[in-house]
């Protein structure tokens, strides 16, 4: 038998390397030539005949197929950076200005691990693995681009599984893995009020129209709307990030705006969210002789995890770590994910995989000092594989 866990903790070496040349020339949403080109290359050596890109594809998608007839998996990673600069003083740190300060990287190089292991597994392999090399998660256009792009076609996806390194999601230890049923990951929306009056000298307010005195009302009651309006057992977030209006401290501006970002855990908490924002900055506006024009952004649905597809994450996690360093997540997180698009057209699962010193290198995602802990990379493509080999 195909020894799967024996043999990833031997590649972990080439996981490291192929993380480290990713990690030195981060690229940042869809303009990602160098990775792709690397990724491409390096499939092309494990002996991966079978890929498509470029020719205004996104991404990189792959296909390796089992002697056996059966379904198709797909196995998805992102590999876009973020447009900040590193801090890290690490000797593959990127100095192009951009960051892998998410994990990308070493997502990447896990998948490149699997798409080996499953070259040498032979026989074992029943059905397709279809490999989705993903660029711009970090806007969550990259999922709804290669969707669009054909992902889901020739040959249409049975089941998707994906992970998220890092440190995410507290109380796991790095050589650990962590699953959980239903709802892991928030949907991620964003809006622009922009509130419009009448400005004028600040010394006769009763000859103006304040839109800054209706920005303030609106934020304050968008704070009600969570504590009042949705359950507590259902989590949900307003965040009013920026408010900008007015240059001077003695005149009334004749607009101001402001931006946030909503999440949520349901589509029906996601669409009351929504509604209320738009009713509350409306009436606000009018009640105050102004008037406000509503932008409203869609990003990434909530990320929820397929029952079925999960337990099957969860016992492969078992057989390759065992069942004591293996836990279910307990509570979600209100980030957000673009694999939810992807989950939402076929069942999938999204495992986390941590990735942490426990010490004081420890920084959280998106942090100019962000690292990981290169030596658990094996697992991530080990529960891949055990996954492919015995999903169906």
């Amino acid at each position: 038998m195909f020894d799967v866990k024996q043999k990833a903790m031997e590649l972990n070496g080439q996981l490291v390397q192929w993380r480290r040349t990713v990690h030195a020339t981060p690229e940042v949403g869809f303009n990602t030539a160098v990775t792709e080109k690397f990724i491409v290359d390096e499939l092309k050596k494990i002996g991966v005949t079978d890929i498509q890109h470029g020719g205004g594809r996104r991404g990189v998608v792959a296909l390796i197929k089992g002697k056996k007839e059966g379904r198709v998996l797909g196995i998805r990673a992102d590999y876009d950076a973020l447009n900040m600069t590193e801090d890290t003083g690490l000797p593959f740190a990127a100095t192009n200005g951009n960051m892998h300060a998410c994990g990308h990287d070493g997502h990447a190089a896990i998948l490149l691990g699997t798409a080996k292991l499953l070259m040498e597994a032979g026989d074992q392999l029943k059905g397709t693995v279809k490999l989705i090399f993903q660029p711009s998660e970090e806007d969550g256009k990259g999922a709804p681009a290669m969707i669009e792009d054909g992902v889901f076609e020739n040959p249409p996806l049975d089941g998707i599984i994906g992970l998220h390194a890092g440190s995410l999601w507290k109380g796991f230890k790095s050589g650990e893995a962590g699953y959980r049923f239903g709802a892991l990951m928030a949907a991620s929306d964003w809006f622009t009020v922009t509130f419009e009056g009448k400005g004028g000298h600040g010394a006769t307010p009763h000859l103006t129209v304040d839109p800054v005195a209706m920005a303030c009302q609106a934020v304050n009651l968008l704070q009600m709307v969570v504590s009042r309006e949705v359950s507590p057992l259902d989590a949900a977030v307003i965040t009013v990030g920026t408010i900008s209006g007015g240059t001077m401290p003695n005149i009334i501006a004749p607009s101001c705006t402001i931006r946030g970002t909503i999440r949520s855990l349901s589509p029906e908490t996601r669409k009351h969210l929504e509604q209320r924002l738009r009713a509350i900055c409306t009436d606000v506006a009018q009640a105050l002789r102004g008037k406000a024009e509503i932008s409203f952004t869609y990003g990434p649905p909530p990320l929820v995890n397929d029952r079925e597809m999960t337990e099957k994450v969860k016992a492969a996690m078992e057989d390759i770590l065992g069942p004591d360093l293996v836990h279910e997540v307990e509570e979600p997180t209100m980030g957000g994910e673009d694999m939810a698009f992807f989950q939402e057209k076929v069942p999938g699962s999204f495992f986390f995989l941590p990735a942490t010193f426990g010490d004081d290198r420890d920084y959280p995602h998106h942090h100019p000092k962000f690292d990981m802990n290169e030596d658990v990379f094996w697992i991530g493509t080990a529960v891949m594989v055990q996954f492919a080999l015995t999903w169906q």
